[in-house]
């Protein structure tokens, strides 16, 4: 691994946040100065090839970086923000059902986090008065 590889790697494993390639390059900045968004892009594409990391993709976001623990998302629908959740594994009832082995899945449950509930109630309020 070299030493972006590294940095990279050790900088998703430790975050509690679902990063962005840009959010890993200011903190990888922090570090290696001179680091370009490149050089960030090419390592993280080389970490998840490897399985070593996870990509968590949405539509109309951008691609936030994960480790590979098993552990489930859940995504607001509104705002973008990711969380872990740990649901059942379903790796037993996909195996029966599709008669062969798969690679991995990926569950990603879409709801509106409790702020952006709140957003609605007092938006649905404002627009009834």
């Amino acid at each position: 691994m070299t030493k972006y590889e590294k940095a990279i790697y050790e900088i998703i494993a430790t975050s509690h946040a679902h990063l962005s390639a840009t959010q890993i390059f200011e903190k990888l900045q922090n570090r290696y100065p001179n680091v370009v968004l490149a050089t960030v892009y090419n390592n993280l594409n080389k970490l998840w090839t490897a399985g070593l990391i996870r990509k968590v993709s949405m539509e109309g976001m951008p691609d936030r970086y994960d480790t590979v623990q098993k552990h489930d998302h859940l995504v607001c629908r509104r705002c973008g923000k990711i969380s872990d959740i740990c649901f059942a594994d379903l790796t037993a009832p996909l195996r029966s059902q599709l008669g062969e082995d798969f690679l991995f899945y990926d569950l990603k449950v879409f709801y509106l986090c409790p702020e952006c509930r709140k957003l609605e109630q007092n938006h649905r309020m404002v627009s009834e008065t």
